[in-house]
């Protein structure tokens, strides 16, 4: 995939302002603070050109990231802080459930987990979503170079059992440190957009 080649689309907060076209995107869902932002500027060779907050729950947009005109990397709003209204966050609950329930262009939704933790409840009920909607459940762990060695390996087999994960799922360590997961993550996309996984 050509990642020279990037940009924002559009900030968009109602579905007439999703991109028009047939570009097939693949969404990153997460909880607030999980490192979505941090993620897609790795996975483009980015520092900045995902917005990084040190606030969770900043993002209350879904931003469409193209990529050389091929894909678009979808960023979905953060779920599970409570800070905010009540109103707000069951806005933000309707505006990515629409979008993830009708957006034909959508190939993946993609869950990201903080790999220090166990999976939350909000965790659980996105991956039985996904696994609704797709063929697979595929879940990155994200700041696996916040753990010690002798944590990854228990860690990464609590978030396998805790979102009851199956032959056909995948689960990617991914660290923004270095390069771990990141070909991996774009080796899927690639699978995906020739066809090669079974539906």
């Amino acid at each position: 995939m050509n990642t020279n080649n990037v940009s924002l689309t559009i900030s968009a907060v109602r579905p007439e302002q999703y991109p028009a076209g047939e570009l097939p995107e693949f969404a990153f869902a997460g909880r607030s603070n999980v490192g979505k932002s941090s993620l897609i500027n790795k996975l483009l060779n980015r520092k900045s050109l995902a917005r990084v907050s040190s606030t969770p729950g900043k993002t209350v947009t879904i931003n469409f990231y193209n990529i050389d005109d091929t894909i678009h990397l979808v960023d979905l709003p953060g779920y599970g802080y409570a800070k905010r209204p009540r109103s707000e966050v069951e806005k933000w609950g309707r505006m990515m459930e629409d979008y993830l329930a009708n957006r034909p262009q959508l190939v993946q939704t993609i869950l990201l987990v903080d790999s220090r933790h166990k999976p939350t409840a909000d965790d659980i009920q996105m991956a039985e979503w996904i696994r609704h909607y797709h063929d697979r459940i595929i879940v990155i762990a994200t700041k696996l170079d916040k753990l010690k060695k002798s944590e990854i390996e228990p860690n990464l087999e609590l978030i396998w059992q805790t979102l009851s994960l199956g032959e056909e799922d995948i689960l990617v360590p991914f660290s923004t440190a270095d390069d771990e997961g990141k070909i991996t993550v774009w080796d899927m996309i690639t699978m995906m957009l020739a066809g090669e996984w079974e539906e």
